[in-house]
């Protein structure tokens, strides 16, 4: 049987891809909460500059170590949570090296589920609106079962993703883990990598460097942006909530065309021009969550808009771009 701790003052928290874009965000949060941190990250991806603010405090640990390797020894003492971020988010990513990815998703997700059984612990993955592929349901809700290509290029993300949401369940059905599931829609905001390759990050780099912003067909696919504060106080209030039957969406629903969100990227940063390019391969056509899960089971509701994450999205990497050419310079 599970136990679980009924209060949430002093946990002790793992979570897997801490240094990582969002991972970051998450661990920053819970340790203004008073919580103790273990951020567990192999750095492929994440960036110790992400949590560099932490590393002195006594209640945060930075281990380096790949979830795909087992971590039940070099996490000492009781856990109380277990937050699964880690695996390669963005296809320039995840498609490097996609035996790895596959393998994080999979491997990655099986350890966290051993140390939340060994402790009793609950246990969250994040998951992804990856998992609908190419949806021909619109918007996407969590009965709806994807369109996915198991053999394309993406398909070490989305069918690896698939694979963990299969074992987190299988893990509560056989082994009383108390688990959740939730499936992020695009995410963006500060700490995000200068190479990162998703849409915000790579129209607002471009910008910056005086480059046309790359615009992958007529532009007329959409995604639905959510700023990172928001989706941590969702992965958060999901943690909190009691066990919900299944997996739930976390994202803004309002929805933008790529060809509008490149348009604001050049109003935010104050220049720049649009040039197109084939689109890729599997890359969906429409992305916009339906989100009536999460807001009936805890309050779920996103507040940020997406103008207000862009500008200190743009300031991040103002900053971020600026360090990079001292450096160099230096």
């Amino acid at each position: 049987m599970t136990r679980e701790r009924e209060s949430d003052a002093e946990l002790r928290i793992l979570v897997a891809g801490g240094a990582g874009f969002i991972g970051s965000h998450l661990c920053r949060r819970l340790h203004a909460e008073g919580h103790d941190v273990i951020a567990l990250d192999s750095l492929i991806t994440g960036s110790r500059e992400n949590v560099r603010e932490l590393l002195g405090s006594p209640r945060f640990t930075l281990i380096e170590r790949d979830a795909v390797r087992g971590f039940t020894e070099v996490v000492r003492g009781r856990i109380d949570r277990v937050y699964n971020l880690a695996c390669p988010a963005s296809p320039v990513h995840y498609q490097m090296d996609p035996i790895h990815t596959t393998l994080t998703s999979v491997l990655g997700t099986l350890n966290c589920l051993r140390l939340a059984e060994r402790w009793g612990a609950r246990c969250l993955l994040t998951s992804t609106s990856e998992v609908y592929g190419d949806p021909e349901v619109h918007p996407q809700r969590e009965d709806y079962r994807g369109n996915v290509s198991s053999t394309g290029p993406r398909a070490c993300y989305d069918e690896g993703k698939r694979c963990a949401e299969s074992l987190v369940m299988d893990y509560r059905r056989t082994r009383g883990v108390s688990v959740r599931i939730a499936r992020i829609f695009n995410t963006y905001g500060p700490n995000m990598a200068v190479d990162d390759g998703r849409v915000v990050s790579n129209f607002i780099v471009q910008a910056l460097r005086g480059e046309p912003l790359t615009v992958y067909g007529d532009g007329s696919q959409t995604r639905s942006l959510c700023y990172v504060d928001d989706l941590v106080e969702g992965l958060i209030g999901l943690m909190e909530r009691s066990p919900v039957p299944g997996p739930i969406n976390l994202g803004n629903p309002e929805e933008l065309s790529v060809l509008e969100i490149a348009e604001r990227v050049i109003a935010a940063v104050g220049r720049g021009r649009i040039v197109r390019r084939p689109k890729p391969e599997d890359d969906p056509r429409r992305r916009k969550p339906d989100i009536g899960a999460a807001e009936r089971a805890f309050g779920f509701q996103p507040r940020v808009p997406f103008d207000e994450g862009l500008r200190a999205t743009v300031a991040y990497f103002e900053r971020k771009l600026k360090t990079a050419l001292l450096l160099s310079a230096g």
